[in-house]
């Protein structure tokens, strides 16, 4: 038998997803809210949850030493996973530096599972300035060895780019260079949409790499005070881009802003139907 308070939170949660883009709950990065997690962690979350984010997305806290994160390194996943529940969240992924997976894969999966992840993302992979397309060609084939470890333990490896790959080098594109040796089976893309800046639109992107983006990181872009501005007062065309990623099969989204473009992009989303 179904209980009243299980009917009822079944209806809210409809309710929600109904006013979600995707059909999904509205995610976001804490990356730029690192600075209050050392504060008062269980507070931040129960502040985003109030605002309408239902999934955050982390960092890694060996991997951002120099950052909020480490604050979290003497807490143990299972810990961690039980204040996110508390405030009503789920942590579904998480970004890793490159360098980070490489020499501790095995472990980061294991703390993955417990933490209850979906998602492994690669934050970057960090490259310095003069590197090579062939650098980038072997960074693209190690990252295929880390994504058969993730799918082993069930979960899914992601890339996350930047401007940085959206580059010429040698003649070709950084981003089609590394699509083209990533395995769709073991890596796929997290877009960044603030590509739009750069003059490649975002939802075009995703429809050209159909089926190989995992999820989006979300912002938006004003062409006339040429900054980041919160979701839905700039120049993406975002029905466009969520009905692009509804057909190229985006599993989630995290808006990545700070606090008060937080809130306007989350209440801006919750009337975008796509």
């Amino acid at each position: 038998m179904i209980t009243r308070r299980e009917l009822i939170a079944t209806a809210l949660t409809a309710a929600v997803l109904e006013a979600a883009p995707l059909g999904m709950p509205i995610g976001c990065q804490l990356y730029p809210v690192r600075d209050r997690i050392p504060q008062d962690f269980g507070g931040l979350l129960k502040e985003l949850a109030q605002i309408g984010y239902r999934t955050i997305e982390t960092c890694s806290p060996p991997g951002y030493q120099k950052s909020g994160f480490t604050a979290l390194e003497s807490r143990s996943p299972a810990d961690i996973k039980k204040a996110v529940q508390a405030a009503g969240l789920r942590c579904t992924s998480c970004h890793y530096p490159l360098r980070e997976l490489r020499s501790s894969m095995d472990e980061r999966v294991e703390y993955a599972v417990a933490l209850g992840l979906e998602q492994m993302v690669i934050s970057s992979f960090g490259m310095p300035r003069d590197a090579k397309l062939a650098d980038w060609a072997r960074a693209a084939d190690e990252s295929n060895k880390l994504g058969e470890k993730a799918r082993k333990a069930g979960l899914r490896l992601g890339f996350h780019n930047h401007n940085t790959e959206f580059a010429m080098l040698e003649g070709k594109l950084i981003y089609d260079e590394i699509q083209r040796i990533f395995d769709p089976k073991l890596v796929q893309g997290q877009f960044q949409v603030t590509t739009i800046m750069l003059g490649y639109d975002p939802a075009g992107m995703i429809a050209k790499y159909s089926g190989r983006i995992l999820s989006m990181h979300l912002s938006d872009w004003s062409a006339t005070e040429k900054k980041m501005v919160p979701v839905g007062s700039g120049a993406i065309d975002w029905k466009k881009l969520f009905a692009a990623a509804k057909k190229a099969g985006v599993k989630n989204y995290f808006v990545e802003m700070d606090m008060e473009a937080m809130k306007a992009s989350c209440a801006y989303l919750k009337t975008l139907k796509a």
